[in-house]
């Protein structure tokens, strides 16, 4: 995974501006200082990251495909591993470039922003991951499966199962912007280019993994949404997808009424349901442009929900 050409800094940049490189690990037999450690830290964590990686790629899902009888359907193989090779190819391409950096912080910042659109593939995983989990746990249930998967945990020495290295790039993309940030935390010079060069890269691997977190957000709204439209009973209306994304829903009690109610905001409506077993049975309905929040003076728990134009037609809520 070495970089051939250990001087060259990515995209280009200088080890530091102004031809003055940064010695963070001090002098000749010095101690490190604590932003030398830092760098440290993340050139060490990501070299062993794209050890893990490989050891999933090489050792798992490619001793599925070398197999001379199938062990796993495709599906499944498809499911369990998502975009991993994808992620593998980032990480040693990203691994090159910080071990060509030579312990300077601004070019360990200018490996991530320069890179920063590529990080999107990470999204793809974690979307995938809660497939990743349900598809394994299937074929912990299958004994040849589960077998085959013990024998390259085992060949390969790990002292942890398949799962816990499916989990690591959802950990490692959301932990870069808190590396970048002990970068900033230690940074003797708090102005300047350079330093603004840190704050770049902490502000896009924020917005990575602040983008990531909202799409496996959207993402789990979306497989609850459809949830909700398969159990819901006596509904009439429009696919609920149409109504926007899922925002909150809640279960409130309703009084002189034994049923509780379960009630879904939606971008553009309110659902108002009845429980039923595991079903919801459809209720009421109130376009969110329409509609009236009206609290209780007499208790500080309760409150109702109306349509503007039939506003005797509230639905009280506790």
């Amino acid at each position: 995974l070495r970089n051939s050409n250990n001087n060259a800094s990515p995209g280009g940049w200088p080890g530091a501006r102004g031809g003055h490189p940064l010695a963070p690990f001090g002098g000749p037999g010095a101690e490190p200082s604590y932003l030398g450690r830092v760098v440290l830290e993340i050139v060490e964590s990501e070299r062993t990251y794209a050890r893990d990686l490989r050891s999933i790629v090489e050792g798992y899902l490619g001793k599925i495909i070398d197999a001379e009888e199938p062990v796993l359907r495709p599906e499944q193989v498809s499911a369990l591993f998502g975009n991993i090779e994808d992620i593998y190819e980032l990480s040693s391409t990203l691994l090159q470039n910080l071990e060509s950096c030579a312990s300077d912080p601004v070019a360990v910042a200018v490996c991530f922003v320069t890179r920063s659109q590529e990080f999107a593939i990470y999204t793809q995983y974690c979307n995938n991951y809660p497939s990743s989990v349900a598809a394994l746990a299937e074929c912990m249930r299958s004994k040849p499966q589960a077998r085959f998967l013990r024998e390259c945990q085992e060949r390969l020495r790990h002292a942890l199962p398949l799962g816990a290295y499916l989990l690591k790039p959802v950990q490692r993309i959301l932990k870069y912007h808190l590396l970048l940030q002990e970068i900033a935390k230690h940074f003797e010079h708090k102005s300047g280019d350079d330093y603004e060069v840190v704050l770049e890269a902490i502000d896009t691997m924020t917005c990575v993994a602040w983008y990531i977190n909202d799409m496996k957000r959207k993402h789990e709204h979306a497989i609850r949404q459809q949830e909700i439209q398969s159990l819901l009973l006596g509904w009439k209306g429009p696919d609920l997808t149409s109504y926007g994304e899922l925002v909150l829903e809640g279960t409130f009690r309703v009084q002189r009424v034994r049923h509780e109610r379960a009630v879904f905001l939606f971008d553009k409506a309110l659902l108002i349901t009845k429980r039923r077993g595991d079903h919801y049975v459809y209720k009421s309905h109130i376009p969110c442009s329409s509609l009236m929040l009206i609290e209780s003076t007499r208790d500080s728990l309760c409150f109702s929900l109306a349509h503007y134009k039939h506003g005797k037609q509230q639905h009280s809520l506790q």
